[in-house]
């Protein structure tokens, strides 16, 4: 008889691996042995200078695909000297596995992929299982998912379902799945006017006032007040600089930037427009030069409740009794990115401490992870 694969033990490996993006440290190859051992056809899909990694039991073309994805990339661990462990020595102490990326997301990570091997050893199911796991999630995440989705639509590829292991529950395991996320972009804009003496207004154009006024009027307006899954969409001015450290001197050129996380009631390209027609009525108003540029960095989504959030919201009310909430709150994942290949959904463990210093995760819950994603896989091909 096969012996399972310990989770626990598998997440202590990865964490030993130091895959801080867009390094792959040895994650992804020490994945790719265990799932290849296991009768996985892997390949590696990467892109520039991003690992990724595709594995798939069972035929090409199945008709039912269940799919889980995630990452092996972690942040930097800040000042090491702050940490009371070595941030990849994944040391177990206290009921905890202590170290960078134990928590976001090699624990999921591991879970699935000894979920997944089990399942296949043991009761080979009439379909297929796809893990796709990147080295690009915690960058820009130009090269990562998204490689991984390209390479599967030019091969014939395709997920029916997936599931995204991130950390998903703020409090206790099994607390919430999130079916959707909000929408992130980024605006920057510079203001241009004319510099002089302070003491001398007429001979210059102070650009400041209208960065204030521009800032002003884009954080008091109302986008939205929420939708049926989202909360109200936001928009924080994260920085407003003039770089003068004179006191007699009115600044050429001002910046600011503001970051909007948006729900279904808008897309991106709109909440542009409406900030650079903002943007021009200052302009016209002030005599001031406003440039503005922006990044979207995802539309939001979400994934109507049914088949798939039914079908883990069950797994985890058999392993610990209690129904997770159905949520959309967060920063963004790249679920943001699969919501276009297939349904996705995302479940995974408590987030408390990750990107933090001595970010750590008990050792129990990713043995209850474990378990869950394997009760999915189970009622997914009954």
């Amino acid at each position: 008889m096969t012996t399972p694969v310990d989770p626990v033990a598998l997440t202590a490996d990865l964490v030993r691996c130091p895959s801080v993006t867009p390094t792959e440290g040895g994650a992804l190859v020490l994945l790719e042995t265990l799932l290849s051992g296991a009768g996985f056809d892997c390949t590696r899909v990467d892109r520039g200078g991003v690992g990724n990694l595709y594995a798939r039991w069972g035929r090409k073309g199945a008709n039912r695909t269940f799919g889980f994805n995630g990452h092996t990339d972690v942040v930097p661990v800040g000042d090491e000297a702050a940490w009371t462990v070595d941030p990849f020595g994944a040391e177990i102490r206290d009921g905890f596995l202590w170290g960078r990326g134990s928590t976001d997301m090699k624990s999921g990570v591991a879970a699935f992929a000894a979920a997944a091997v089990d399942f296949v050893r043991e009761t080979p199911p009439d379909g297929a299982v796809v893990l796709a796991i990147t080295g690009d999630e915690e960058g820009d995440a130009l090269d990562g998912t998204t490689a991984l989705l390209d390479w599967m639509a030019d091969n014939g590829e395709r997920m029916t379902h997936c599931l995204v292991g991130e950390p998903t529950s703020p409090n206790r395991m099994g607390e919430a799945m999130k079916i959707g996320r909000r929408g992130s972009l980024s605006a920057w804009f510079t203001f241009t006017g004319v510099q002089g003496h302070s003491a001398y207004l007429h001979r210059a154009k102070n650009p400041c006032p209208a960065m204030a006024k521009l800032m002003d009027r884009l954080s008091s307006h109302e986008l939205d007040r929420g939708t049926d899954h989202f909360d109200a969409s936001t928009l924080s001015v994260v920085t407003m600089d003039t770089g003068n450290p004179a006191t007699n001197v009115i600044p050429a050129t001002c910046r600011a930037t503001v970051n909007i996380r948006f729900n279904d009631t808008h897309t991106g390209a709109d909440l542009i427009d409406w900030m650079q027609a903002e943007a021009d009525r200052v302009a016209e108003e002030t005599g001031i030069g406003i440039a503005m540029t922006a990044k979207n960095s995802g539309e939001s989504f979400v994934t109507p409740p049914g088949e798939l959030s039914d079908l883990i919201g069950h797994a985890v009310t058999a392993e610990l009794g209690t129904q997770p909430e159905l949520s959309t709150s967060g920063g963004t994942s790249d679920a943001r990115f699969v919501k276009d290949h297939c349904p996705v959904v995302e479940f995974g463990l408590v987030g408390k401490t990750m990107h933090q210093v001595d970010e750590k995760v008990p050792v129990e819950d990713i043995h209850t992870l474990k378990r869950i994603y394997a009760r999915i896989l189970t009622d997914y091909f009954a």
